[in-house]
């Protein structure tokens, strides 16, 4: 279909005949991102606000359809790739995301740190580095006075106002350490998640003796100890598990920022915007 043909379709948005405005809007919904600039152009030449209304859902409609359709590609190509993860999460609200400003902020992050890394030091001394650079000299925090706002589950915003909840200042932690060749991972603690700087370079650790220690990245990179992790979750009840000492994958990251988009949106009660969030939370279920 030519510019013309969809640009006539688009014209059909504000027919009176719901059968016709269904039709319309199944054929434009099936066309994708191609025609989302052709639609924006028609909301900005329309004075209908009916009109107006549908084109807004019909874009809202299309772009939502592109993160399922990527959520699912990621999850069936193995999900190695945190970062695009957590970009395609970023897309769902922000569909014109600048994804190259996100990786120039990280790379000019890793780049910092890497130029004052030497190589013959403790595993210790590699996580004060991380941490001097991270908190005092760029400033990154806990946003502890709006902690459910969803703003800090998006990689992009965390970036820009450098605060964040506890899992999306720990992927920011793994991804600069990872970069560095360090074998810090996520791990999935029941109401907060940490790192744990492991004893080998492999994930699939199968022990929690295999960690040398955890690094708590909401609480400016503080290392603790196995004995720590043990008192927490004594605190809340729960049974020693080695799913709560060894590290989480990539997959179980991105599930649980859905899941703190799903408290933060029922909190601010956006319906649409949390039933978009459970179901993205079933595709990523199903993979």
């Amino acid at each position: 279909m030519n510019e013309k043909e969809i640009s006539s379709l688009i014209r059909l948005l504000d027919d009176p005949d719901t059968e016709v405005f269904a039709h319309v809007e199944e054929k434009l919904a099936t066309l994708g991102p191609a025609v989302v600039t052709l639609l924006e152009n028609r909301w900005e030449q329309s004075f209908d606000a009916l009109e107006q209304n549908r084109i807004e859902n019909l874009i809202s409609k299309i772009q939502f359809k592109q993160v399922e359709e990527e959520l699912e590609k990621w999850i069936k190509g193995g999900y190695s790739d945190l970062l695009e993860g957590l970009l395609i999460l970023n897309r769902y609200q922000y569909p014109a995301l600048d994804e190259q400003k996100v990786k120039d902020q990280l790379r000019q992050l890793y780049e910092e740190i890497g130029n004052h890394r030497s190589f013959e030091v403790e595993p210790a001394d590699y996580v004060m580095l991380i941490n001097h650079i991270l908190y005092e000299k760029w400033a990154f925090s806990g946003n502890t006075s709006n902690y459910h706002d969803p703003q800090n589950s998006f990689i992009a915003q965390v970036l820009e106002t450098r605060k964040g909840n506890p899992l999306l200042l720990a992927c920011v932690y793994m991804l600069m350490a990872q970069k560095l060749g360090l074998p810090i991972f996520g791990i999935n603690l029941p109401k907060h998640f940490i790192l744990a700087y492991a004893s080998q370079p492999g994930q699939l650790l199968m022990m929690g003796e295999d960690v040398l220690f955890y690094i708590n990245a909401f609480n400016g990179g503080q290392m603790i100890g196995r004995q720590d992790v043990i008192s927490y979750l004594k605190q809340l009840d729960m049974s020693l598990d080695d799913r709560y000492l060894l590290p989480c994958t990539n997959l179980d990251i991105i599930t649980r920022v859905l899941h703190n988009l799903s408290t933060a949106y029922s909190n601010l009660g956006s319906e649409q915007k949390l039933k978009d969030i459970e179901h993205l939370l079933q595709i990523v279920k199903q993979g």
